[in-house]
């Protein structure tokens, strides 16, 4: 019991390191958390910083949720996993390092995707991108994903218990954090992909 405490902690600490702040003030000399939307996200590091620092943090950011999943996997199995990646994207999302503030939770959900279930990944990122290609909207793309994300995994590619409550947890967690774009998107105020600030 320890043990996992103690790698679920890590987990949300790991979640905690805010990637696109660091490498927009280091690379792109620019705080995110004022410019923009404001959000610590790779969409408003390519917005405000570029498409290189972009995917710089969208990768570092997409690792955590791997890192989170694989190391819950070695260590004790799916139900240590599930919850190793409730951790990392809470972190993410409310980071210790930042007041508890945070960012979305979608490149850190990707990459609990990734490694602990392939197949639904490919899915939602062909939502994701069919979405954003024909909306320009990164936010509806994100909102599209997250809402396939547990239904995939409990209906159409069938996983372990644990697995389907984290993508449920996810899944609100990930609709909270865009609860201003939901604003945004129906007051026709959102900004596109395209747009820069």
């Amino acid at each position: 019991m320890i043990k996992a405490l103690f790698i679920i902690t890590l987990c949300y600490l790991i979640g905690s390191i805010p990637f696109s702040l660091i490498f927009g003030m280091a690379l792109g000399k620019v705080d995110i958390r004022t410019r923009g939307s404001g959000n610590i996200g790779a969409t408003n590091v390519l917005r405000t910083s570029g498409i290189a620092v972009a995917l710089l943090a969208l990768a570092a950011d997409l690792v955590k949720g791997l890192a989170a999943a694989w190391i819950g996997t070695a260590v004790g199995g799916p139900t240590l996993a599930a919850f190793c990646a409730a951790a990392v994207i809470t972190g993410h999302c409310y980071s210790v390092f930042l007041n508890f503030k945070g960012g979305k939770g979608v490149a850190t959900s990707a990459g609990i995707m990734v490694f602990l279930m392939p197949d639904v990944f490919v899915v939602v990122i062909i939502l994701f991108i069919l979405m954003v290609t024909i909306s320009r909207y990164v936010s509806l793309g994100s909102i599209v994903g997250a809402i396939a994300f547990p239904l995939l995994t409990a209906f159409v590619f069938p996983k372990p218990l644990p697995y389907i409550l984290m993508s449920i947890y996810m899944i609100i967690l990930v609709l909270y954090r865009h609860k201003d774009n939901f604003i945004r998107l129906r007051e026709g105020k959102e900004s596109k992909i395209t747009d820069k600030f």
